[in-house]
């Protein structure tokens, strides 16, 4: 049994889903383990994980919006600290969650056919995040 870990570091353009379903799968690569799994955590609460449908635009179009219909900006929220975009932010990031796991068989991810991982940016401006990966396996 082996391990591997790192930290992917990724500049996003503010709200919105960035595919690094390929970044990931590199850094497997890299690892040379071929059978195990593979875990990645957001390092942060207002920005999450997700895997969702990696073909047609329209569907990240729609998460957005539903997103601003579930937990809009407003003066409804206590924690305003870094603006009207913070609180929301954390909400969304709770939905969605900072944690996936994902099966490796034959050294990839065993994902279907049109998924991708996604680092969903849930601020308004841009940031630099930060995902751990850890792997084990054979």
């Amino acid at each position: 049994m082996r391990q591997a870990s790192t930290i992917l570091d990724f500049d996003t353009k503010g709200r919105g889903f960035l595919e690094i379903t390929g970044a990931v799968g590199g850094w497997l690569d890299r690892t040379g383990i071929r059978e195990g799994v593979i875990h990645l955590l957001c390092r942060h609460t207002s920005a999450s994980l997700l895997i969702q449908e990696n073909a047609a635009r329209a569907v990240r179009t729609d998460l957005a919006a539903w997103f601003d219909k579930l937990a809009p900006e407003g003066d409804d929220y206590a924690h305003d600290d870094e603006g009207p975009d913070d609180m929301p932010a954390h909400l969304r990031a709770t939905l969605t969650g900072v944690n996936l796991s994902i099966p490796v068989m034959g050294g990839r991810m065993a994902l279907g056919t049109w998924q991708g991982i996604y680092l969903a940016e849930h601020r308004r401006a841009s940031h630099r995040r930060h995902i751990a990966l850890s792997m084990i396996g054979d």
